[in-house]
């Protein structure tokens, strides 16, 4: 864009901008001439999707702040008085997780839906993502909108839209809600009701504690097990807002050895102890591992800071602690509960870049599986889909740590879930086995699955026309092999695959049952390529040796996908 017009924008945008000090961060950059930083605030804006709005908190459309929100709940105000004939009678649940700029931004939300004549059914407190998610079924509203940037670094903040079925929106909604939004006037013209005069009103009314209470009791009843077995638990919040929930519902259940790592317990946007505050990400978990080590605890636990997600490490067969991978964690559910529950037509759905191997194990119970799209809004809304043919859904997963269990939440939800686990854990421990033992034993039944991705960030504009150029790369030159596996089928999601919506994807299906699969990150300036090898394990053979020997193989095939990559347009050095 010419200097000229950048800059006019960023002052015309600043003039328009409600919050004082997003408009005067505008107004310092415009002050020292930083063209490269009003590009990238100026050059593009946040995208209204099917994840709603993610972005670094700051002035501009490109980022994350007051001004966007509250042109976002107009559109989402008026796409719901058009969709919804009720909605003035059923309202919007609104909650926040506990980042930076969460309370404004969620108070905001909430203001605009009144303004609209919309009632805001407030959370007065932080909650868990999943939490809001369940609220929005319990309380039969419209739609709910979670202020979250969920597993994203401090500097992030977000804008999570749910439908009125309690999952997060998909298609046609994005696009409707979206289309609304670029109607809104500037943000400075959008109406606001204040507080005050809302809630004289009866428009803006704090949800019920009963609600949370309604949920405590709802995944109570998805215990399996149901004993505790003297188990001994590390838990770590990561500095969000699922501490008092899992200290609620371990305490409940009857778990009595549970040890929370006090310097994550407490919601903090800054999360001072981690730099990103993602399980998977290293040193993430280094306080709860300590703690375990020193309490000698059997499980660690940990949500990311909404609380959506569930990371989990168990001791092995030496007893030493070791991190389960999303897709070891959701294979082990998907057993536990097809093995132990035996419903009548059993639903499990994950998708096509998690592992296969919950497939096989639903094959061998007479399970329906299902592949969706990554995000958890498609295995949520696929499961809404088959229920009316009488499909019960038992479970589903994504390998980003992400898993919901039964219909209580429509949304992966890791404090439902850390409940299960502990009861497949307290199960594991009656048997005389850990989750690894018995993640073995489901292994040597239905096949020794291995996978690991890899991850390359290149962040603004530029960073988005790279991860652009990767992907046209591979589809203008799809390789016939990839290493020592033929390729037996290339998928591109983008031309369309089945009855799946188009994404921007690309997948190899390979010899023997292997496949890597591209893609960008819906969230993050990331491109993310996963691969998954099958490794075939001899009938008197230990399943350790064939998953070292899998493992070698399963490097050798990232290292050749890498080689394809560099070629068609990844930086060497990534």
């Amino acid at each position: 864009m010419e200097k000229a017009a950048l800059e006019k924008r960023a002052k015309d945008w600043a003039d328009a901008d409600p919050d004082g000090a997003t408009a005067q961060e505008v107004r310092a950059l415009l002050a020292r001439g930083d063209t490269t930083e009003l590009e990238d605030r100026f050059g593009a804006r946040l995208e209204f999707g099917t994840a709603g709005l993610r972005g670094v908190l700051g002035g501009g459309p490109n980022r994350m702040n007051r001004a966007v929100v509250r042109r976002t709940t107009a559109g989402l105000a008026r796409y719901l008085k058009k969709m919804v004939p009720d909605v003035v009678q059923r309202g919007v649940v609104v909650g926040r997780d506990g980042r930076r700029m969460s309370p404004e931004l969620a108070s905001d939300a909430a203001a605009v839906l009144c303004a609209e004549g919309i009632p805001a059914l407030y959370f007065p407190e932080v909650a868990p993502t999943p939490v809001i998610a369940f609220a929005t079924l319990h309380l039969k509203a419209a739609a709910a909108a979670m202020v979250t940037a969920s597993h994203n670094p401090p500097e992030y903040n977000g804008f999570k839209v749910y439908w009125g079925n309690g999952a997060q929106i998909i298609p046609p909604h994005d696009q409707g809600i979206a289309a609304a939004i670029d109607q809104v006037e500037s943000a400075r013209e959008v109406k606001l009701m204040p507080e005050a005069e809302a809630r004289a009103r009866g428009l803006w009314r704090n949800v019920p504690q009963a609600v949370e209470r309604a949920y405590l009791d709802a995944i109570a009843k998805l215990r399996v097990h149901g004993k505790s077995e003297d188990l001994s638990i590390v838990y770590s919040a990561m500095h969000g807002v699922g501490g008092r929930f899992v200290d609620a519902a371990l305490e409940e259940a009857g778990f009595k050895k549970v040890w929370a790592v006090s310097q994550q317990h407490q919601p903090d946007g800054a999360f001072p102890t981690v730099r990103f505050p993602n399980p998977e990400e290293k040193g993430a978990m280094d306080l709860a591992t300590a703690l375990a080590e020193k309490t000698g605890a059997d499980l660690v636990l940990a949500n990311d800071p909404d609380a959506d997600r569930l990371a989990a490490m168990a001791r092995d067969a030496k007893g030493a602690l070791k991190m389960l991978t999303g897709n070891e964690v959701g294979v082990l559910l998907g057993a536990y509960l097809l093995e132990n529950q035996k419903p009548q037509k059993p639903l499990v759905i994950t998708t096509i870049v998690s592992s296969a191997q919950l497939k096989a194990i639903a094959q061998a119970h007479g399970a329906r599986y299902e592949e969706c799209l990554t995000g958890f809004k498609w295995i949520a809304n696929k499961a809404l889909e088959l229920e009316p043919e009488g499909y019960r859904f038992v479970m589903g997963y994504e390998e980003a740590l992400g898993y919901t269990v039964g219909t209580v939440a429509r949304d992966k939800d890791g404090v439902g879930s850390a409940l299960v686990v502990a009861d497949l854990a307290a199960w594991c421990k009656s048997r005389g086995l850990t989750l690894f033992g018995y993640l073995e034993e489901v292994q040597r039944k239905h096949g020794l699955f291995l996978a690991r991705q890899a991850n390359f960030t290149f962040a603004g504009t530029s960073g988005a026309q790279t991860i652009k150029g990767i992907m046209a790369g591979f589809r203008q030159s799809p390789p016939s092999r990839i290493g020592e596996l033929g390729v037996t089928k290339a998928l591109d999601y983008q031309a369309g695959v089945g009855t799946l919506p188009r994404a921007d994807v690309v997948a190899y299906e390979l010899e023997g049952g292997s496949r890597v699969t591209l893609r960008p990150s819906g969230t993050e300036p990331k491109i993310k390529i996963y691969f998954e090898l099958k490794e075939a394990v001899g009938p008197q053979e230990a399943i350790a040796a064939a998953r070292e020997r899998g493992e070698k193989r399963l490097l050798a095939l990232e290292a050749a996908c890498l080689e394809l990559a560099w070629a068609r347009g990844l930086p060497k050095g990534k």
